[in-house]
This record gives C-alpha cells, structure tokens and sequence, in this order.
C-alpha cells in the first residue's frame, strides 16, 4: 500500500515534468544571477515592425537618424494572432542601428547600418514579476531595468495592449482589434491626428 505522502509525491512530479515541458522553445532564459540570456537566434523571430526617428517628445530634435527594429518570438506571435494578447514567456526585442546615406548604389533616403548602436529586451514572464524591461551592455546577457525607470510608467499609460505599443505594430494590430484586446481608455490614441481647420 502507497503511504499518501508517497502518492501525492508520485502524483506532482508528473505534474511538475508537464509544466516544464510545457515552456515554449523560444522562451526567455536567465543566468544564475537572474540576467537575461539574448536570445541569439532573435532574427530568425517575427519582424514586427520598423520605426525611424520616433520620439515620445515634440520638443526634442534628432541630432541623427535611426532606425529601431523589433522581433518577436514565434510562439508569442502565434499566440497573439489567437487570442489579441501576449502569453506568458513572450519576448520583444528592439535593435536600434543608425541611418545611413549614400552607400553602394543608394543616392538618397537611409540604410541601416551594419553595427547596432543599442538593444533591449521586454519580456513578460509572470515568475519574474510580470513585464521586465533588460538592457544589454554586453551582447551576451542583460540587466534589468529598475522599475522606477521611465519605460515602465510610459508603457503602462499608453501601451494599448497589455502595455506594449501594438499601435506601432501595423502588422498585428488589427488581431487587437478583432479580439477587443485594447485598452479602451486608449482607442483615442489610434485615431490619427486632425486636420487644421481651413480658413
């Protein structure tokens, strides 16, 4: 006869074994002091979108172009397209690279350039409190942003969906608005800006 402290044991560890397996390939990952492993495969993710000179300020003038760039990982993509919303374990990476000029054959507009000028990761995993922003001096793992950090509160007052900016996710964010996934407090942000009156 199994002691019951014996089989309530037997019985967790499949459960522990399923929840494990459970955790998509694509995952984020952290060292042993809780940084965040880049995900080097990142480029081979979904190509969200591409913003050039975009600033949260009026006021503040570029002194140079660039181009952000931001991936997401697949399981996270596919999931959204479902339900309007980012799993668990979902991953947004955003790759800064300057605008170039004349290059090759190009005779005007921009080109990004070859060399990253900056990286950083968000990433919602819910045993890690939720929504974490990581920055990456080094290319192989990244610390976490405090939470007093301005992208936090920034996010949290104008990311439409699950506090992420999918208003810049031309792509995907028509699956928001068929799930009714967007804050409504924030539709009026979709709207484009209105046109002078004419005299």
């Amino acid at each position: 006869m199994v002691r019951p402290l014996m089989a309530l044991l037997l019985f967790a560890l499949p459960l522990a074994e399923n929840k494990q397996a459970s955790a998509p390939p694509d995952a984020p990952t952290y060292t042993a002091n809780d940084e965040l492993k880049m995900p080097e495969d990142y480029r081979e993710w979904v190509f969200l979108t591409s913003g050039v000179d975009m600033s949260y300020s009026a006021t503040n003038s570029p002194d140079h172009s660039v181009f952000d760039n931001v991936f997401v990982n697949p399981s996270a993509y596919r999931e959204f397209r479902k339900t309007g919303t980012w799993p668990d374990k979902t991953v947004l990476v955003l790759e800064i690279r300057s605008a170039e000029g004349a290059a090759s054959i190009n005779k005007r507009g921009h080109t990004q350039s070859e060399k990253l000028t900056g990286l950083e990761v968000h990433v919602k995993d819910t045993a890690k409190g939720g929504w974490t922003f990581y920055g990456f001096n080094n290319p192989s793992t990244g610390k976490p942003f405090p939470r007093t950090a301005s992208c936090y509160s920034c996010h949290e007052q104008h990311g439409i969906v699950d506090t992420t900016f999918v208003q810049f996710y031309p792509t995907i964010l028509h699956h928001a608005k068929e799930k009714k996934t967007i804050n409504p407090e924030l539709l009026k942000e979709l709207d484009p800006p209105a046109e002078p009156a004419a005299k």
